[in-house]
């Protein structure tokens, strides 16, 4: 019997997802568990395993393409133990419908300038972009002519449309079409060379950091504090709380001190609004970890974390990022976050100025530690230092507040009585 193999729910506010690799095609024997799909969104990337054991018959997805909700991906003869064993759930037979054609779209075109009388010649080209997009487009009012593309070969993204509608709206010039045209280069012409191709969470992160670099008024606020007490706390129990399956590092600490430094001052737990005209103030703490992967920089939330311990905060750090190098977490696990905390210091580095992730209007960067002489009144102590990097709106905090924040920040982290 052939069953269909269609894509699962995206999760409320993805509309589509590109199709980054292909790991099956027909006449391959797949088991359940076998990873048939990898799928990039803007955010994350996600694998679609197979339910159950059969032969692929046809794979009716490329890579590259877009997809959303209930995309049939490909049709499997299922082995003759699974139709016995594992019949089709009643909900999904419910919602099958009988296939149909989609109807053919005809491609955006644009109208370049025509040369002159004497030589009547017309060219037109046409504007790369999936359906979904040109959809989108369409519901805006917005030209797909008069957008820049930042996706492969100039391939318009739904960020584009976003950004070009945003940018006409406020009347400022469009992220991407105010800056001159990356030139074509030969480099092979100096040596061997190899392309790789960006996935599309790179790709989205680029455009996305451009952004927030353009438009928000960025100060980098650099401050250091001595944990050496935390260090020896943390040494002493980190061996319990690895026996409930977590890692006792430095960040659950720095969280807890965010937390408690957000409540003391709501201007860093907050949002401008649409119009720049109010401070929307939230009065829950979701904080942002930025986690390395192999495809680029993903941020998971780790939600409510003032009413959570050090211990659960471990466990907690543990799965999220596991799940996120894993391509196992869930969009909605990727968005909502009031702050941001990105540490590069079990890597290197003395000191940066990360970027603020709008809507937030700051984020922390944590760098390494190391053993440093600090004066004491009398003599020199040799001490563990932190050095930590503010980086914030300056729309919305100015720079004694930012100071006062990261001092405050400082002395949780130095005395550690209040991160209990």
């Amino acid at each position: 019997m052939l069953k269909e193999i269609i894509i699962p729910d995206l999760g409320e506010g993805i509309d589509s997802v590109e199709v980054g690799e292909i790991n099956v095609k027909p006449g391959d024997h797949v088991d359940v568990g076998d990873i048939l799909v990898l799928l990039e969104s803007d955010k994350a990337s996600m694998e679609i395993e197979a339910e159950i054991a059969g032969t692929i018959k046809d794979v009716r997805i490329t890579t590259g393409s877009e997809v959303s909700t209930n995309t049939i991906l490909a049709t499997i003869e299922a082995d003759e133990a699974e139709e016995e064993t594992a019949p089709e759930p009643e909900e999904v037979k419910a919602e099958k419908k009988p296939a149909k054609k989609a109807p053919v779209e005809t491609p955006v075109e644009e109208e370049l300038p025509k040369a002159p009388i004497e030589v009547p010649v017309t060219k037109r080209r046409v504007i790369p972009a999936s359906p979904s997009v040109r959809r989108f487009a369409r519901e805006l009012g917005a030209d797909l002519s008069q957008v820049s593309g930042t996706g492969p070969k100039g391939r318009v993204l739904k960020e584009d449309v976003q950004n070009f509608v945003k940018s006409r709206l406020s009347g400022a010039p469009a992220i991407g079409l105010s800056r001159a045209p990356q030139p074509e280069i030969d480099f092979s012409q100096w040596g061997e060379i190899e392309t790789v191709h960006l996935s599309k969470i790179r790709r989205a992160t680029a455009v996305n950091l451009q952004n927030a670099w353009q438009t928000i008024p960025h100060v980098t606020q650099n401050d250091e504090t001595d944990i050496t007490e935390l260090e020896a706390f943390r040494q002493v129990y980190k061996h319990a709380v690895a026996k409930d399956g977590g890692k006792l590092s430095i960040l659950p600490f720095i969280m807890k001190a965010v937390a408690n430094a957000l409540k003391e001052f709501p201007d860093f737990n907050s949002s401008l609004d649409a119009h720049g005209e109010n401070l929307i103030q939230k009065k829950y703490i979701h904080l942002g970890i930025a986690v390395d992967t192999p495809n680029g920089l993903v941020v998971p939330v780790i939600r409510d974390v003032d009413k959570k311990s050090l211990s659960e905060l471990a466990v907690e750090l543990v799965d999220v990022s596991t799940r996120t190098r894993d391509r196992k977490i869930k969009p909605a696990e990727l968005v909502g976050a009031t702050f941001s905390i990105s540490s590069l210091g079990g890597i290197s580095g003395t000191g940066f100025s990360p970027i603020v992730n709008p809507p937030q209007v700051a984020i922390l960067g944590v760098s390494r530690s190391k053993i440093q002489p600090e004066f004491d009144g009398s003599e020199f102590q040799p001490c563990l230092m932190l050095p930590f990097s503010l980086s914030y709106d300056h729309r919305v905090i100015d720079g004694a507040a930012a100071a006062r924040f990261t001092k405050f920040i400082a002395d949780e982290l130095k005395a550690i009585k209040n991160l209990f």
